[in-house]
């Protein structure tokens, strides 16, 4: 087996500079590929994490650019495909959370978590496959809350991540006829600095494994559907939840 899989492949993620985002970023240029990252603000973040990628003898570069702004993402997504020549891969993981009873939240908040969770997917998603080809892949990170909300306060952002899900449903069925897969996977509980603690003291007894999940694995799955055996997965919805959903 190819200890590097993706090896001569180019690479667009949304969202990379910490938690699960950047442990992707990481595998992706482990396993080969030369990996261009978003971030939103966190620069001192984003140039760390393309140090660390450097120094492992990846290939990795930082670009700032709003998730929310259509314009700004295909504008990204245009300069490092031409700078390779084409793309192979986009992951999707910039994201949002809210929370909070319907009281609480006004429709603004609906309008803010549904341009970075779904509306950039979709923007993002239509600027990359312009210049993919066969063997491309589109990835998004989700989450197990498009399934089940699990507790109050989520509607809202449950329901981008239901949306996320549908999209990836439909998405699968437009590009499948050029050689493109289109998967999206979902996390559970995993130990990110976006998880206080109290979220570990809830959800630790509903896990069967006994644990949080981590952010590498997570990781491990976006890779797998990057990569070659997984040229038949498409349309799929995949939890890394340990259990958390049965």
């Amino acid at each position: 087996m190819n200890a590097q899989p993706l090896e001569g492949k180019t690479a667009f993620f949304t969202g990379g500079s910490r938690g699960i985002g950047a442990a992707i970023v990481r595998r992706l240029a482990l396993q080969g590929a030369s990996v261009t990252f978003t971030y939103a603000a966190a620069a001192d973040a984003a140039e760390a994490l393309v140090g660390d990628v450097l120094a492992a003898g990846g290939l990795a570069h930082a670009v700032r650019a709003d998730s929310a702004n259509a314009q700004a993402l295909a504008a990204a997504i245009d300069a490092a495909a031409a700078a390779h020549g084409r793309l192979d891969i986009l992951v999707n993981n910039a994201g949002v959370i809210t929370h909070g009873p319907i009281d609480d939240l006004p429709v603004e908040e609906f309008d803010r978590v549904f341009a970075i969770n779904v509306r950039a997917v979709y923007a993002g998603t239509r600027a990359a496959v312009k210049h993919m080809g066969e063997g491309g892949s589109v990835i998004t990170v989700g989450s197990i809350v498009a399934d089940r909300s699990g507790f109050p306060g989520t509607a809202i952002y449950s329901a981008s991540k239901g949306a996320i899900k549908s999209m990836t449903r439909g998405f699968a069925r437009d590009l499948g006829p050029r050689g493109i897969t289109v998967n999206n996977v979902q996390p559970g509980p995993i130990a990110t600095d976006m998880n206080p603690a109290y979220v570990k003291d809830l959800v630790l007894p509903l896990i069967p494994l006994g644990r949080m999940g981590q952010a590498d694995e997570v990781a491990a799955m976006v890779a797998y559907l990057a990569g070659p055996e997984a040229r038949f997965t498409t349309g799929a919805s995949l939890t890394v939840d340990g259990g958390f959903m049965s």
